[in-house]
C-alpha cells in the first residue's frame, strides 16, 4: 500500500527506452503493473510531440508516478515536480536528485531537503535513496511514506550489491513500505530482493532493453510472485553443517547372525 492506495501488484514499471510504443504497451500487459514511472524530460508540453506519449499512457488506464529524472540541484527537482503535478494531475512524485554523473548516485543531502520541501506543499514522495539507514530516517523525518532504495546503479544489471544493507533497512522500518529501485538485471535479482521481505520492484532497463521486453515483463512478474510467496513462507535460514533430509530415528539397521 503507497498512500492509502491498495495495489494488487509489486511491479512497477518505468516507460523509458522501449523500441517501440507497441512493444511498451505489450511489456506493461505481460508485467500486470498497475502503476508506471513517467519522466516529465519526456513530455513536452502541449502541443508538441510529447502529447503524444502522454495520450498513449492515459489511454493504459494506470496510475502514473512522474519522477524528476535527471535533475541535479533541490531547485530543478522542486520546479519539475511542480510541473509534474500540473501535467499529470497528481501528487505522488517519484523524486531523484542526482549528485554523480557516471554512478547516477543520489545526491542524498539535497534528496532529503527537497523531500521536506515537497512533503510540506502536500506531494507525496517516493524518494530513490541510497540504503544508507540515517539517510532514510531523514527521509522518513521529512515526511516521506515510502523510500527506494537502489540496488545498484541505474541500468547497471548488477543486483543488490549490498544485501546486508537492504536487510537491515527492512528490519529497520518494518512499516514503512520499501522499493528497490535501480540495477536489477535479471528475475532472480526481483525474487532476492522480493525474499528480503520488500514490498516491490521497480524496473525499466533490465525490461526496456531485453531481447524480448514481452517475455521478460512476463518473467520478472512471475519472479516477483515467487519471491514475495518466499518469504511469506518463511525460508530456511542458512546452516553450517549439513542436516539429514532422512530421519535416522526408526531406520531399519542389518545384523548379522
Amino acid at each position: 500500500m503507497f498512500y492509502g492506495v491498495k495495489l494488487g501488484s509489486r511491479l512497477l514499471l518505468g516507460t523509458a527506452r522501449y523500441p517501440s510504443p507497441a512493444i511498451l504497451e505489450a511489456a506493461i500487459k505481460a508485467s500486470k503493473a498497475e502503476i508506471v514511472t513517467v519522466s516529465l524530460r519526456r513530455e513536452s508540453g502541449k502541443g508538441k510531440a510529447g502529447q503524444s506519449f502522454w495520450s498513449f499512457i492515459q489511454a493504459t488506464g494506470l496510475r502514473v508516478l512522474p519522477n524528476t529524472a535527471g535533475c541535479h540541484s533541490v531547485q530543478e527537482a522542486v520546479q519539475t515536480a511542480h510541473m509534474a503535478r500540473e501535467l499529470f494531475d497528481t501528487k505522488w512524485i517519484k523524486l531523484e536528485v542526482i549528485g554523480d554523473s557516471d554512478t547516477l548516485q543520489p545526491d542524498v543531502f539535497g534528496l532529503v531537503e527537497a523531500a521536506r520541501i515537497l512533503s510540506e506543499e502536500g506531494f507525496k514522495v517516493f524518494p530513490y535513496t541510497t540504503e544508507d539507514l540515517i539517510v532514510c530516517e531523514r527521509l522518513v523525518e521529512a515526511g516521506c511514506r515510502v523510500l527506494m532504495p537502489w540496488g545498484a546503479p541505474i541500468g547497471s544489471a548488477r543486483g543488490l550489491n549490498n544485501v546486508y544493507g537492504l536487510r537491515a533497512l527492512r528490519a529497520h522500518f518494518p512499516d514503512i513500505p520499501l522499493v528497490i529501485d535501480a540495477g536489477l538485471g535479471v528475475p532472480s535479482h526481483a525474487a532476492a530482493a522480493m525474499e528480503l521481505g520488500y514490498d516491490a520492484v521497480l524496473l525499466n532497463t533490465a525490461v526496456a532493453e531485453a531481447g524480448d521486453p514481452v517475455e521478460m515483463a512476463r518473467a520478472f512478474a512471475l519472479a516477483i510472485e515467487a519471491g514475495r510467496a518466499a518469504f511469506i513462507a518463511r525460508p530456511l535460514e542458512p546452516r553450517d553443517m549439513a542436516v539429514p533430509s532422512t530421519p535416522v530415528i526408526g531406520k531399519a539397521v542389518l545384523g548379522g547372525l
